[in-house]
């Protein structure tokens, strides 16, 4: 059986060439591991992996080498880490690809993402970082999937609403994460609603799981929904955007800051600048859509989203 070896296995392949510290082997080997197409044809060649990766990481212990870091560790960026989750074909590749300037591979054959991919998505003036993750599988799950879940603040469940297996799938991912002690996902997109049947497929699982998730139809294929997904994903990480005005003058509503969902005015004040919280008097609140009057609240007055704040020390 051939091995079918992907590009990345290949780059990883050539990285463990040019390796020269045993950390750099390690992180080198692990990859390879990762993005092995696993079949009987590639078995002698994960056994030579492990052996391999085994030696590395003894000498790594002989020298002292502090271990790099996994290959698998996607640092969060921007307003919140979102894991993309889900079975294979999916489309999580392909919404990734619409949402961000990341460019995954996508294929009609399962399996295509071996490794985390992630990609910047814009929410109005606010970055969120996705991150395509390997396709939840009862038959076979990367090894590295829960620690890479478990890094991102929350998830998003992507299905293809047209697939007849779509609810077991549901209920597959749920078990295994319940397996690995994860939360569920905040978010259910329903891919693929553009496809004929699609809306209606959608709105019956809507339906159904809205008391579970937050429910958001997409098309990565026609970019139907996703300026609502992006919504539903920024509530979902249970944020807000405030931003500050000087008296007498126009708040700045570019560059917002953002604070987890029931933070008060110290919190924010304490963003904007260290010494306010020492000196903070009181704040005054302004709407966005009306600037007018600003409402004279206390240090411990709860913000919601896109309140503008006037500080007074």
């Amino acid at each position: 059986m051939p091995a079918n070896l992907g590009p990345e296995y290949l780059a990883a392949e050539d990285e463990y060439r040019r390796a020269e510290t045993p950390a750099e082997k390690i992180a080198a080997l692990e990859k390879m591991f990762a993005t092995l197409p696993k079949h009987k044809g590639t078995e002698k060649m994960q056994a030579d992996i492990r052996r391999k990766l085994s030696q590395a990481r003894k000498d790594s212990q002989k020298k002292g080498v502090v271990h790099s870091t996994p290959f698998y560790y996607i640092p969060r960026e921007g307003a919140g880490q979102v894991a993309l989750l889900g079975p294979a074909n999916s489309g999580k590749s392909s919404l990734l690809r619409a949402l961000t300037h990341a460019r995954p591979e996508v294929a009609d054959y399962p399996f295509t993402t071996r490794l985390p991919l992630p990609g910047m998505m814009a929410f109005e003036n606010v970055q969120i970082q996705l991150v395509d993750l390997p396709p939840l599988s009862p038959e076979f799950a990367e090894p590295w999937l829960p620690q890479a879940i478990r890094n991102a603040n929350t998830g998003a469940l992507v299905v293809d609403v047209n697939d007849p297996l779509c609810l077991d799938e549901i209920e597959s991912v749920e078990r295994m994460l319940e397996g690995w002690r994860l939360p569920r996902p905040g978010v259910l997109a329903g891919n693929k609603t553009a496809l004929p049947g699609g809306e209606a497929n959608f709105a019956a699982l809507a339906d159904l799981y809205s008391g579970r998730y937050r429910p958001a139809p997409v098309s990565a294929l026609t970019g139907a929904g996703l300026a609502a997904f992006a919504r539903v994903v920024f509530e979902a990480l249970n944020l807000v955007r405030v931003y500050t005005k000087a008296p007498g003058k126009k708040a700045e509503l570019s560059s917002p800051y953002v604070l987890k969902r029931g933070a008060t005015v110290m919190d924010a004040a304490a963003h904007v600048h260290k010494d306010f919280v020492e000196h903070l008097k009181f704040a005054r609140l302004f709407h966005k859509h009306s600037e007018h009057d600003g409402l004279m609240v206390d240090r411990h007055h709860v913000v919601e989203d896109e309140d503008i704040l006037e500080f007074h020390v």
